[in-house]
């Protein structure tokens, strides 16, 4: 018994050293997987914030520059579309034109320089002649303040062509703008779409098709797949020619690309249709032109007659002549054509019949300007009235039931036609709206552009709330004999 008891008391002994070294290496082990792990937590901070911080930096720099309203889009094209300068030397031509007309002509100085031989009794006497004059042509009075009011008249037809092509190129910028907006739309709604029904298909492949009905439903999603995958790559070529045509407009690079702002189009209500029409008499662009062709051609004709009498030409001369004796002449001459042959009728009966021209075109232009302001006040309406009837919150709802169906087809509570028709709507109703609302937009910018004036500052119809009217257009023509208000096409 001894030997044992010897044995467990060493065996004890040794235990006793062993523990407190293994204890002093766990710590130790213990120690260093802490500081590693700190080390790695300090590092991966440390790099995380230094890559994270200039992204969210570049990203609060660069998104509200990215982003552009609607207006903004407007003001940078008309800052720097390069068509404007074009106007812009147009009006200075015109100027030069008018600068010219009131201008004389530059006084004549002609000399002769000659030799003369005097003969008589015998003798003979040489010598030198020579004569010098300045001649000044005066036209006839009346001709110079003519052709002031003639270059004036074409002055302010490069001024009211300046006003409407910038007034048109807004309404350009405007509607390809929006465009732009609505394409990015339809394209994400469109991708949307697409990819429910490619990671659908993916799922259903996936399964084991137990019946002809499984098989046929397949294939029921796979084309309508490759249908709607059609639409999105036409809704993105669609965004791509939209923003090509705006960086024409904003004379950018080709590969510049804005992000729009989030489009709100507010349309006003009903208008006055006799407050359009008297706009348009007053502000149109193409009125006001005639008006001022049909003036010009007016002192055309003015001046026609004029040129019937000849102008004249006066100035001092002075001679002298060397042969033995000296001589001498001091003298003022006169010159001036006889109208014997040509009293320029022919030039004033053409005048005239550009007169009568002049007078039909602007009496045309009246009546088709008239017509138009009816046509689109009359589009506009029932647009607006089509907008109205959309719930705001109609898309989102639309959105909502596609995803809806989408998840509980998945779990077999719908059937397949109820869900392809609803993601199908789903597009078409988001495409009906914008193209609605664009259309709203371009009978708007129209009626601007037709009456020279924003439609908001007119006062709107008493009796035109939205919904409200019931029937078709008033009758009445362009002659401004019609009825006083339009009522937008009913759908009901």
């Amino acid at each position: 018994m001894r030997p044992l008891c010897a044995a467990s008391a060493l065996s004890r002994t040794h235990t006793k050293k062993v523990e407190p070294i293994m204890q002093s290496n766990v710590r130790r082990k213990l120690c260093c997987v802490i500081s590693v792990a700190v080390l790695v937590v300090s590092a991966t901070t440390f790099h995380a914030d230094g890559a994270e911080r200039p992204a969210s930096d570049s990203v609060k720099a660069t998104a509200p520059t990215n982003q552009m309203t609607l207006d903004a889009v407007v003001a940078d094209v008309l800052e720097h579309n390069p068509e404007v300068n074009f106007y812009s030397a147009e009006i200075a031509a015109a100027k030069g034109g008018a600068r010219t007309a009131a201008t004389w002509t530059n006084p004549e100085l002609s000399t002769t320089v000659g030799h003369k031989r005097v003969t008589g009794g015998g003798l003979a006497t040489e010598g030198v002649a020579w004569a010098v004059s300045v001649q000044q042509t005066f036209e006839w009075p009346g001709r110079i303040p003519l052709r002031k009011a003639i270059a004036n008249q074409q002055i302010q037809l490069a001024e009211l062509g300046y006003a409407q092509f910038r007034a048109a190129l807004a309404a350009r910028a405007r509607s390809v703008a929006y465009g732009l907006f609505a394409a990015e739309q339809k394209a994400a709604a469109t991708r949307e779409v697409a990819n429910r029904f490619h990671e659908l298909r993916q799922v259903l492949v996936q399964r084991e098709l137990g019946g002809i009905t499984p098989e046929l439903e397949l294939r029921i999603i796979e084309a309508t797949e490759i249908t709607i995958l059609r639409k999105a790559t036409e809704a993105a070529l669609a965004e791509q020619a939209a923003m090509l045509a705006l960086n024409q407009l904003r004379n950018q690079p080709w590969q510049d690309v804005i992000q729009l702002a989030p489009v709100d189009l507010a349309f006003t209500a009903a208008l006055e249709l006799e407050a359009l029409l008297a706009a348009a008499r007053a502000n149109n662009f193409e009125i006001r032109m005639r008006q001022v062709e049909l003036a010009q051609q007016g002192f055309t004709v003015s001046l026609a007659k004029k040129d019937g009498y000849p102008s004249f030409t006066v100035g001092p001369y002075f001679s002298q002549e060397r042969a033995g004796d000296r001589e001498q002449q001091v003298g003022i001459g006169l010159s001036m054509p006889i109208p014997l042959w040509n009293r320029n009728q022919g030039n004033v009966e053409t005048a005239a019949a550009r007169q009568k021209q002049a007078e039909t075109l602007m009496y045309l232009t009246q009546r088709t300007i008239e017509r138009q302001v009816v046509e689109q006040a009359l589009t506009y309406q029932t647009k607006r009235t089509e907008v109205a009837k959309w719930r705001p919150e109609s898309v989102d709802a639309f959105r909502t039931a596609a995803e809806l169906a989408d998840r509980h087809y998945r779990l077999g509570a719908v059937p397949i036609t109820t869900y392809v028709e609803l993601q199908k709507q789903y597009l078409e109703a988001v495409e009906a709206l914008l193209e609605t609302k664009r259309e709203a937009l371009e009978a708007r910018q129209q009626l601007d552009l037709l009456t020279g004036a924003d439609i908001k500052v007119f006062p709107p119809s008493p009796s035109s709330k939205v919904g409200a009217a019931k029937g078709g257009a008033s009758k009445g023509g362009a002659s401004g004999k019609s009825s006083k208000r339009l009522r937008p096409v009913s759908h009901d």
